[in-house]
């Protein structure tokens, strides 16, 4: 059985160890093909896919229809009118998001017939209702990125 010893005495390595750490990581990742939806952001503008066979609109963007092998797809605006889903609210967080107070997550499913999964901004979660009229709107987060977020019409 292998031992260490070190100050605190002697220690069994055979012994399982857990360590709690914070870890943040800044990464890029490279969007290449889908990379109309990053501009599109920037313009102000919600982009999805859409398959030029079968006509299913895909969000997020798909480089290619999973129904239709071989299909192309093209880019269409999304009109921003959704209809809520489903909710909930956020108040035990990941480390990255730990800096933002307490959030809701919704599902819409927008006027196009796509679900879009996405944060709801919104003073009182208690005022939320299934079936309420939402709007998807292009964002900025801080300095870095443009994103998008639902709010209630």
């Amino acid at each position: 059985m292998p031992m260490l010893q070190h100050s605190q005495g002697v220690i069994n390595m055979d012994e399982i160890f857990f360590d709690r750490r914070s870890l943040e990581l800044k990464y890029q990742i490279p969007v290449g093909r889908i990379s109309e939806f990053f501009r599109g952001l920037e313009k102000g503008k919600i982009m999805a896919t859409k398959c030029k066979d079968c006509n299913e609109i895909f969000f997020p963007p798909q480089v290619n229809c999973p129904n239709c092998p071989g299909s192309e797809v093209e880019w269409v605006e999304l009109d921003g009118d959704a209809t809520l889903e489903t909710f909930t609210v956020i108040n035990v967080k990941p480390t990255s998001f730990s800096r933002y107070p307490d959030y809701v997550v919704a599902i819409g499913k927008m006027k196009e017939g796509v679900k879009v999964l996405s944060w709801l901004n919104i003073e009182d979660p208690k005022k939320i209702r299934i079936g309420m009229n939402i709007r998807l709107k292009v964002v900025k987060r801080e300095e870095e990125y443009y994103t998008y977020e639902f709010f209630v019409e």
